[in-house]
């Protein structure tokens, strides 16, 4: 039997919707021909109006089409077990089962219906038989540096006659995409009118729209928040008489990040709105500006302009579709603001703001900077509870999920879980044609009584840096899933420094051979007489999450399965990762401490 003669036998249907809007092949199933969603990532399950399947290999991008053989010898289920069923006796179809604590949306069985396989599929499986010799396709380590480092970015804080006047020494940053196109963003730029430099990592879901809205809008927001009234009016008194701006942030970016030109004008309008009220509001009595009240305020400013821009509308139908898409989808964010030893995080949402700090013995510890508004936080959980009637103490969380579908109580956007039922009717029916055919949009939560139920409002954290004070790590929740704070907080500070800390080794209850042995002893021995390959710390704790194995160290073979595993397995197994890691100049961070 050919393969393509194998493939049709396991056509579904009807068709299962992937989370990057592709096609994937399903099982076969659904005798009743209902509506089959697959278990993507973040996404509420939509029925799936049309009902015919592309062919397998057309439907494949570039990735899977290099994993062909695999498929041809059934090599793909002996590296990745977990993705499929296939036993060596035929390419099952069934998608595999992911966990629901990996989703950021998860399903709703109203909307969901998985598929069964049939009762007669074993009688095909068992016709023939096929004996082929296995295969390994692994990435050799250049095609595996290639890929970690297509995204990394390094800036280094230039020094004034041979000093360096700033707490910081520079930063590296890093994103390993997994969802296609990656929903993670990052920022970081220079405050050129007050002291200061801001970092931030956005993770978003159910689309990029938001996401990538916020990391070109926040920074601009939280800036004039910390601009003097004067500065304020120098900048109004020249938009109004057409003279050059005052430039207000110094952008250090990879030619990858973008911004959006389209909506620049747009976006241009309603920060001087924001910056008119704060004239208005402000008498111009000079006084110190509290940073932590500057960056709440620029968080929740942010997110109402979001939501007035998806109300309001705009003539141009691009820009409408593209505020209502960026209103209807979310992002958190975590946010740093560096001023001398000043450090604040706010944080909205899952991604983490993680400080390195060297003990007097040579040995790391971390601190953490920043909380996870999700089900696992006790405070968060009663916050929510006492913000909505006590008659919906047990619906507005259920399985650990704000109304039984977000992960994150707190976040940019999504807009489905903050208006009321008659203003998302109004904004759907009014919008372009675009937003009216997308199911998600026209879905309510279930147990939607008293909105909003979520809020862009960030958790500020201070934290005076010293000397022991290293370094700190911004990261989606795409590395806390896979690695420990400690492990870390280790990993950089041992790149970083270039030094090892020698500790017994531990294999983690594993039945270790004395050959097992011996090859870790030598790797400990290659990494304490060899300079890293990576130059940029974001990219070598990327290597460490993606290719760690079961003993802590990296495993090429597995971070080559990892990188090879094609678009639409590879959200199956690992979130898209984005991190920044800042490095203090602890020197300048001494002389401030001794200058008081």
């Amino acid at each position: 039997m050919s393969i393509s003669a194998l493939l049709s036998m396991g056509r579904c249907c009807c068709r299962c919707c992937c989370p990057r809007g592709l096609w994937m092949l399903s099982a076969p199933c659904c005798d009743d021909r209902r509506m089959c969603v697959c278990p993507g990532p973040r996404r509420i399950g939509i029925p799936v109006r049309t009902s015919s399947l592309p062919l397998f290999s057309d439907a494949m991008p570039a990735p899977t089409q290099l994993f062909f053989p695999l498929f041809r010898n059934c090599e793909l289920s002996r590296i990745y077990g977990t993705a499929c069923y296939c036993h060596h006796k035929h390419l099952c179809c069934s998608p595999p089962y992911i966990p629901q604590n990996r989703l950021r949306y998860t399903p709703h069985p109203a909307y969901a219906t998985f598929c069964r396989p049939r009762e007669n599929w074993w009688q095909y499986t068992q016709g023939r038989r096929y004996a082929s010799t296995p295969q390994k396709f692994y990435l050799t380590p250049p095609q595996v540096n290639s890929i970690l480092k297509a995204n990394e970015y390094s800036f280094k804080v230039p020094e004034f006659d041979g000093k360096n006047v700033s707490s910081i020494l520079g930063f590296d940053s890093n994103q390993l995409p997994a969802n296609a196109p990656i929903e993670d963003r990052r920022s970081a730029a220079t405050c050129l009118q007050t002291r200061g430099m801001l970092l931030g990592v956005f993770d978003g879901h159910a689309g990029c729209a938001c996401s990538q809205a916020v990391s070109e809008r926040l920074f601009y927001y939280i800036a004039v928040s910390l601009l003097p009234h004067e500065t304020l009016l120098e900048i109004e008194n020249a938009v109004e008489s057409g003279r050059a701006l005052l430039p207000i942030l110094q952008w250090h970016k990879h030619p990858n990040d973008y911004f959006s030109k389209e909506a620049s004008k747009l976006y241009f309008n309603s920060l001087r709105t924001y910056w008119q009220e704060l004239i208005d509001l402000n008498t111009g009595e000079s006084a110190d500006i509290d940073v932590k009240e500057a960056l709440i305020n620029a968080f929740k400013r942010l997110d109402n302009d979001i939501s007035l821009e998806a109300q309001v509308g705009d003539p141009n139908s691009f820009l409408n579709y593209l505020v209502l898409r960026v209103a209807f989808s979310g992002a958190t964010a975590c946010v740093a603001h560096v001023d001398g030893v000043d450090l604040h995080v706010a944080n909205t949402g899952d991604s983490r703001a993680m400080l390195g700090v060297q003990e007097e013995d040579g040995s790391w510890s971390a601190v953490t900077l920043s909380n996870d508004h999700n089900a696992q936080n006790e405070r968060e959980l009663e916050r929510l509870k006492l913000e909505h009637p006590k008659n919906e103490a047990k619906s507005v969380v259920k399985q650990d999920r704000l109304l039984g579908l977000l992960m994150p109580f707190r976040a940019f956007g999504d807009v489905k879980f903050k208006w009321s039922i008659d203003l998302q009717k109004r904004v759907i029916e009014s919008g372009p044609d675009q937003l009216n055919d997308n199911e998600y949009t026209k879905f309510i939560p279930p147990n939607y009584h008293t909105p909003p139920y979520l809020t862009a409002e960030p958790e500020v954290t201070y934290h005076r840096l010293r000397p022991q004070d290293k370094f700190l790590v911004l990261a989606t929740d795409g590395l806390w899933e896979t690695m420990h704070r400690q492990d870390v907080v280790r990993i950089v500070g041992e790149y970083l420094t270039g030094m090892h800390h020698q500790q017994p080794i531990a294999v983690g209850g594993y039945k270790v051979t004395l050959g097992q042995m011996h090859g870790l002893l030598t790797e400990r021995r290659a990494k304490m007489s060899s300079v890293f390959e990576d130059q940029n710390a974001a990219t070598h704790l990327i290597r460490h999450a993606v290719g760690n194995n079961e003993f802590g160290a990296v495993d090429h073979e597995r971070l080559s399965k990892m990188l090879s595993l094609p678009e639409e397995l590879a959200r199956m197994y690992r979130d898209d990762i984005t991190i920044i890691v800042v490095q203090f100049n602890s020197h300048v961070v001494g002389a401030y401490q001794n200058q008081e």
